[in-house]
């Protein structure tokens, strides 16, 4: 009877404890998306449907909550119920045949403490139980994230490369994909001689971020190889290759600390007049001496006390201090004014000199200086040059520019149409003059 109970509420109440945590999970992460969206809860008016989707979720978790507990609860007064039916059984058959003088009543006694000896431990395992399925239920996800593909190990007997090198990057014949019937870079190369600016440009998901992952060796190529100063990234340490390497991304990432630890970082061994220099070129000093505390500053939960395009700023002065070999700029002036971009354009000029740089922009205006301009389309590269011999091909790279400032153009005339003084023939008078006041 204990096993065939342990075999039918078993299995039920596992698969209770499974629907808890994942329901566990998804109320978890709705209350995250509500904190970190409470700003466009509010703008668009849905907190009366946020609350009704917690509720909604809160009582699926209620109900699936119910449902293990009442399971567990189940298994441990059942198995003691047959333990006791147990001790009965023994003590009426036993007192019937002591009665009928076929055994004494110290025999019954002995199967009485053997019976007990035998369904105590299994009790007590039947109320273990239901512990463990739900440890059992809520670790199945932390196996399943164990049990993803390990990212392929540094090779042991990796070459050194030395510190001084050039920073020539050349990629040849590189193609790589999620799987095998999708490839999102397709038979990809160039060459990039030191000190050159590379701007990678297209549309969005044409792949461009991509490659300079590629490059940073976040994702392993599926063919041809990526050489960097003519040694395969994929037989160098990623230590080693990312050390030459600075990037800035197009969402700033700060962490807890003071903007001085925060510029730091790119550079642990930087000196306090080293991090005042990078800030001065990136322009983050003209902020941070309007801050109480200067660059011992504390930064807020999210960098939320400093604008995004003060974040940004900090993040392009922790590249700025790591003096990097290879620099990648993931649209790093997405986050500033125009004004701010135009003095960071200078600041990074700066900082690209001497550098093989990578810059991956959609704004074709902030590129047009590049050594180097390649058009990705679909994962390949469809065109690439100098900007001025791209606009000569009209092909791929003058669609985009044309595309862009003709919009451009258009809105100048029309701000120019109504700032022109009333009565000429650019504008027409719409309703006719005002009528005179008689008041």
């Amino acid at each position: 009877l204990i096993g065939v109970i342990m075999g039918v509420i078993g299995p039920k109440s596992q698969k209770a404890f499974q629907s808890q945590w994942k329901k566990v999970g998804r109320l978890n992460s709705r209350v995250e998306e509500s904190f970190s969206g409470h700003a466009l809860v509010k703008v668009y008016g849905r907190e009366k449907a946020m609350r009704e989707a917690f509720q909604e979720e809160n009582e699926e978790l209620f109900e699936a909550s119910f449902k293990a507990q009442f399971l567990s609860g189940v298994m441990m007064p059942s198995m003691q119920f047959v333990g006791y039916l147990s001790y009965a059984g023994i003590a009426v058959l036993g007192g019937v045949m002591v009665a009928s003088g076929q055994i004494r009543i110290g025999d019954v006694q002995a199967f009485v403490q053997y019976s007990q000896q035998f369904t105590q431990p299994l009790t007590e395992l039947g109320g273990m139980l239901p512990v463990v399925q739900s440890g059992t239920a809520s670790a199945e996800r932390v196996f399943a994230l164990l049990d993803e593909e390990d990212q392929e190990p540094d090779a042991i007997d990796a070459p050194t490369v030395p510190d001084d090198g050039e920073g020539v990057i050349e990629f040849e014949n590189v193609s790589f994909s999620y799987s095998d019937d999708q490839p999102l870079i397709d038979d990809v190369s160039f060459r990039v001689e030191p000190g050159q600016t590379v701007a990678i440009v297209g549309p969005t998901g044409a792949g461009k971020t991509t490659l300079v992952n590629l490059l940073m060796r976040f994702y392993e190529t599926r063919g041809g190889a990526i050489l960097l100063d003519g040694q395969d990234v994929s037989l160098m340490t990623r230590g080693d290759l990312r050390s030459r390497t600075g990037m800035v991304l197009q969402d700033p990432w700060l962490f807890a600390g003071t903007i001085r630890e925060n510029i730091r970082y790119g550079n642990a061994a930087a000196s306090d007049d080293e991090v005042h220099a990078a800030a001065e070129a990136t322009y983050v000093d003209r902020f941070v001496h309007s801050l109480p505390e200067g660059y011992d500053t504390m930064l807020e939960e999210d960098a939320a006390n400093v604008s995004a395009g003060e974040r940004q700023l900090i993040t392009i002065a922790r590249a700025f201090v790591r003096r990097p070999q290879v620099l990648i700029l993931d649209e790093a002036t997405s986050s500033v004014d125009t004004r701010t971009e135009l003095l960071l354009q200078q600041a990074m000029a700066a900082l690209r000199e001497g550098r093989t740089s990578f810059v991956i922009a959609h704004r074709l205006s902030t590129i047009r200086d590049a050594d180097l301009i390649l058009v990705m389309e679909h994962g390949s590269i469809v065109e690439q040059g100098s900007h001025e011999q791209l606009i000569e091909k009209k092909g791929a790279y003058w669609r985009l520019y044309q595309s862009q400032f003709e919009h451009a153009a258009v809105d100048v005339d029309e701000v120019e149409a109504m700032e022109a003084p009333l009565g000429t023939s650019e504008v027409p008078v719409v309703g006719g003059p005002p009528e005179p006041d008689t008041a």
